[in-house]
């Protein structure tokens, strides 16, 4: 309570309180407009959005004059009474009694027109993020991490961090960004999967958030240089529990999003499902079929290309599992069935809709002896995996896990068109700035 009798609030506050309660708001005029008499501005405060209206009369001469000379996306403090007013976003505005133009704001560059442009909107990403689309989005990912967290903790995993400089790769080496470490080349992290196996004889189930780098020259609607992964591992789980855990995770994070930011789903229009476990599943055989049938032919033995992959997620209306990669598709720590050493114990959890992979896990070679020979087979460099080939050799049971990307996981649950929008400031194969 500030010493004149005002309460310090927030617009989620005040909607969500009582009528004819005298507070005090900071924060910045998303929208103005003048009627005669009045000024109604729309307070964005960080919390939400909140209608303040600005009487003549009703207030020192100055004030209104401020108001009515405030410009869009000016910082202010001011204070007045909660009032009812069905007409009012939420139902309710504050009368103003007083206003202070903290900092005020240069003509706001980020016209109708010029929004139209998605090129200008991410070159001007540092201002178009206070947009109603952006901040929703921004807030669905927030409620997507925050119930990975919650996911993780509950079920008994551990939270690790992993090093960015590495020199292993985890997946192919061709997608690495090198850097020079003091006279050395060693490369960024794509995955912190080795790191994690390697906590696992130490606490068993671990997972991590941080981010990963892959130098793919794609220009897909999915595609990031530079994304947040959510990885976990567990020892002592095969293939199907590895499977239970990204279902689980996955409902989780959708249940947490329709509860608690159905205002942000219907600020970008998106429909969303509670979902039910356990997930559909096809082999890779059975999406290859129905690539195939959609016009989208490829190899036995390649990765799905990305319109197969779209044309197959376009058939579903859930999230589901393609099971049973190639081996050749696959890294190759891979474990394989015993009747089919071509065939991995792998899974793509991909989501419907044409969206495609969200997540890529499987399960991991256990024993040394045949690490090494699937080193050796495909021609690997053995001396850049010693460590990783040493863990084999002092208790490492079966174990498996995955990799879920984060912008991935909430252009869908947001349903956005492109992956970028997913990220505050996202890296792309042509953008580096801002």
């Amino acid at each position: 309570m500030s010493p004149d009798g005002y309460e310090m609030s927030t617009a989620a506050d005040v909607l969500s309180g009582s009528s004819g309660r005298f507070v005090e708001l900071t924060g910045w005029i998303a929208r103005k407009h003048t009627v005669g008499g009045l000024v109604f501005a729309l307070l964005r405060d960080g919390s939400g959005y909140l209608q303040v209206s600005f009487r003549k009369g009703n207030q020192d001469s100055g004030v209104f004059a401020s108001a009515r000379a405030m410009t869009i996306e000016s910082a202010i403090l001011v204070k007045g009474e909660v009032r009812d007013d069905p007409r009012a976003p939420g139902g309710k505005e504050v009368s103003a009694r007083s206003l202070e133009v903290v900092s005020r704001a240069e003509s706001w560059p980020i016209t109708k027109t010029a929004a139209k442009s998605a090129s200008f909107l991410f070159d001007k990403r540092h201002l178009s993020i206070r947009g109603p689309k952006a901040i929703a989005t921004m807030r669905i990912r927030a409620e997507v991490v925050g119930a990975a967290f919650d996911y993780f903790r509950g079920n008994g995993f551990q939270l690790i961090s992993a090093p960015t400089f590495v020199q292993a790769a985890v997946e192919g080496g061709s997608t690495l960004f090198s850097v020079d470490y003091f006279g050395k080349k060693v490369s960024l992290s794509q995955s912190a999967q080795f790191y994690e196996e390697a906590a696992l004889p130490a606490l068993k189930k671990v997972w991590i958030f941080q981010p990963a780098f892959r130098a793919e020259k794609s220009k897909t609607p999915k595609h990031l240089t530079e994304f947040w992964m959510i990885e976990s591992e567990q020892a002592f789980a095969d293939q199907s529990d590895n499977l239970r855990v990204q279902e689980e995770l996955l409902s989780t994070m959708v249940s947490r999003v329709i509860e608690n930011r159905s205002a942000e789903l219907k600020t970008l229009g998106r429909e969303l499902k509670q979902l039910n476990i356990p997930f559909p599943r096809m082999t890779y055989d059975e999406a290859r079929e129905t690539a195939a049938k959609k016009g989208f032919p490829f190899v036995w033995g390649d990765d799905l290309p990305v319109e197969a992959e779209r044309a197959v997620s376009l058939t579903q209306e859930s999230p589901f599992f393609i099971t049973d990669y190639p081996l050749s598709a696959r890294s190759f720590y891979h474990m394989t069935f015993p009747n089919r050493p071509d065939v991995t114990k792998s899974a793509d959890l991909i989501a419907p809709e044409g969206y495609g992979e969200l997540a890529t896990g499987g399960q991991r070679i256990h024993d040394h002896r045949e690490l090494v020979a699937r080193i050796e087979k495909q021609d690997l460099p053995a001396e850049s995996f010693q460590w990783y080939l040493e863990l084999r050799r002092f208790g490492m049971p079966p174990h498996s896990g995955f990799g879920i990307g984060v912008e991935r996981t909430t252009r869908w649950v947001a349903g956005l068109r492109h992956i970028r929008s997913a990220s505050l400031f996202p890296r792309t194969l042509s953008r580096i700035s801002p």
